[in-house]
């Protein structure tokens, strides 16, 4: 097996220089560390991971704590921070905690044993024993999506208020009128704004909020599919439907043509996310886009700074969501014709 003194000869330079660039403890120029990081692929060297950890007191690990890894919300925002963890020589050890506070609970003591450098948290729902242990920690933690009030770290989030005026605003110039909402969960951060949105766009266009045009999901495809056959069922059906995220939407296109409506010529619908299946769906989906890998990128960055300060004062960066018009959504005119109006 090589050696770093094996690595030193290769590059010209010292050891001492080759364990400063593999550990990251003194900044060394572009070109010596390129020479270095040749060396190092050349002789497939392969620094002793935990002899490296106790004299540097770092992993080079971060930790990632997610709701649910088959949201491709989630797992878009998670590759988004894999790949710049990566290129700050970084890796990420990626835990699902499915929406159970015992879960996120217990893959939160695991990474702190684990001694990861750092955390990029999405909650599972504001948990306070999660909250509380976090707390406790000496561990840099960036909050992601899910805003955690009166938490003592770094957060990036996403304007979900805005993002729902926006969507409702859309279907309100299109002529819609009796526009049904299906959103998230009733105890989400994100859920809550997203209808709030959808309820102060309509105030503002002088629209009554009916509470039979809201329906709840789990921002999960099946629910979306539920909520949207249980609007369709009123005896005063919407003529369109912004669903809190895309996954619902896409189970809303699923229901729309099960009960053979055409979309949007007879109903439009408008999710939330712009994951990468809208953009494949039949029609594909108009949705409100979430600036995913600035999301990741930005928390990865702040985590990495953090991690080599923590005297940093505390950040907190709101992205905003973006209307991202396709096919899914038509004038009122025309889903009119369905409820047999002239």
């Amino acid at each position: 097996m090589a050696t770093m003194k094996d690595v030193a000869l290769r590059a010209g330079v010292s050891t001492t220089t080759v364990s400063h660039i593999i550990n990251d403890t003194r900044y060394v120029s572009e070109d010596l560390r390129r020479k270095v990081m040749d060396a190092i692929a050349a002789l497939n060297y392969q620094p002793h991971g935990p002899a490296r950890s106790l004299r540097t007191k770092r992993t080079r690990t971060i930790g990632m704590i997610i709701p649910d890894n088959s949201n491709p919300f989630f797992a878009e925002v998670a590759r988004s921070v894999e790949d710049a963890a990566f290129d700050n020589q970084y890796n990420v050890i990626l835990c699902n905690s499915d929406g159970s506070p015992v879960k996120e609970l217990n893959y939160l003591h695991l990474l702190i044993e684990k001694g990861v450098d750092g955390l990029a948290f999405i909650s599972a729902g504001k948990d306070p024993r999660s909250i509380d242990l976090l707390s406790q920690q000496s561990i840099p933690w960036v909050v992601a999506d899910r805003e955690i009030p009166k938490v003592k770290a770094d957060e990036v989030l996403v304007d979900n208020l805005d993002g729902g005026l926006q969507a409702t605003h859309y279907l309100l110039s299109l002529g819609h009128r009796r526009i049904g909402c299906i959103a998230g969960p009733r105890q989400l951060t994100p859920s809550f704004e997203r209808l709030t949105g959808y309820q102060r766009a309509l105030a503002a266009a002088g629209i009554a909020v009916d509470p039979e045009m809201i329906r709840h999901g789990d921002f999960r495809s099946s629910s979306g599919y539920d909520a949207c056959q249980a609007l369709m069922r009123h005896r005063e059906p919407p003529s369109a439907i912004f669903a809190c995220n895309d996954l619902m939407a896409i189970g809303a296109l699923k229901a729309a043509h099960d009960s053979g409506l055409g979309i949007p010529q007879q109903l439009s619908i408008i999710g939330f996310d712009d994951i990468a299946w809208s953009a494949f769906t039949f029609p594909r989906l108009t949705t409100m886009a979430q600036p995913k890998q600035e999301m990741g990128r930005l928390l990865t960055a702040w985590l990495v700074e953090r991690i080599k300060n923590d005297q940093l004062p505390q950040r907190r960066r709101m992205l905003a969501a973006k209307l991202m018009v396709r096919d899914s959504c038509a004038p009122l005119e025309t889903a009119w014709v369905r409820q047999g109006h002239p």
